[in-house]
């Protein structure tokens, strides 16, 4: 399924064990680092598709493992394991630039379901997609190089935050439910109190300085969904409202 392999960093070695054998048995090799220390050389030396980090590690912990990481790279996808019931944990990690996250204690299925959903997704576009640069605005995107840029300015957004714009960019002007936006951009779908997309939206708006002129708005609308909406359209919608 994978070329590189995958690289799970936990400090309980008997659950590394058997998820390293889960995983061979689905064809996928695992590398395992029994700290972040550890994870971080094996991360600077060598190429992995994925890397599976726990939250609660004992000297450097999960969340100073992943801002490390994501100063050294935006691309590789990484699936943080947290504690179940801690929901600051998840969002702090996805704030830090996790694609996805699973709560301990969990199913091997479960878990490997979401590997092959987010290699799915970080492997390639959607069909229909188009790999052609777009503009809004200020905003540029080009899907062939994963580049972002604001007022010809780059943008550093992770795997996840790219197809998540690039998905509103392509639909501008429409709303598109966080259901859909779970589906096509995490490949799952979206569950009860899960507030990933939101968190990820929240990355981006801040990432792209959204509510700069000339900077396209990514606007909520209540109990539907996200709408990348044009700058052209604001401004018409400010006036309006200031005429009133």
């Amino acid at each position: 399924m994978t070329t590189d392999p995958l690289l799970l960093v936990d400090d309980d070695r008997e659950l590394s064990r058997m998820l390293a054998e889960y995983l061979a048995g689905e064809g996928i090799e695992t590398e395992i680092a029994p700290d972040g220390a550890t994870a971080l050389e094996r991360l600077q030396s060598g190429s992995y598709n994925l890397v599976i980090l726990d939250v609660m590690m004992p000297g450097m912990g999960g969340f100073e493992v992943l801002r490390r990481l994501r100063q050294m790279s935006l691309q590789v996808p990484v699936i943080m394991l947290t504690a179940r019931g801690e929901e600051v944990d998840r969002i702090v990690g996805l704030e830090l630039g996790a694609d996805d996250y699973l709560a301990k204690p969990f199913n091997p299925r479960e878990l490997m379901a979401r590997i092959r959903a987010v290699l799915r997704r970080a492997g390639g576009r959607d069909a229909g997609e188009p790999d052609t640069p777009l503009s809004v605005g200020s905003l540029r995107i080009d899907p062939s190089n994963f580049d972002v840029k604001v007022e010809g300015a780059a943008v550093k957004l992770t795997g996840v935050e790219f197809r998540l714009l690039q998905r509103l960019v392509n639909g501008v002007g429409t709303v598109q439910s966080r259901d859909s936006l779970s589906e096509h951009v995490l490949g799952r779908r979206l569950q009860a109190y899960d507030r990933s997309i939101d968190t990820h939206i929240s990355n981006i708006r801040r990432k792209l300085g959204c509510g700069r002129p000339g900077v396209p708005e990514i606007r909520s609308q209540r109990g539907e969904g996200y709408v990348l909406t044009h700058p052209s359209d604001v401004a018409h919608a400010d006036a309006a409202s200031q005429d009133k």
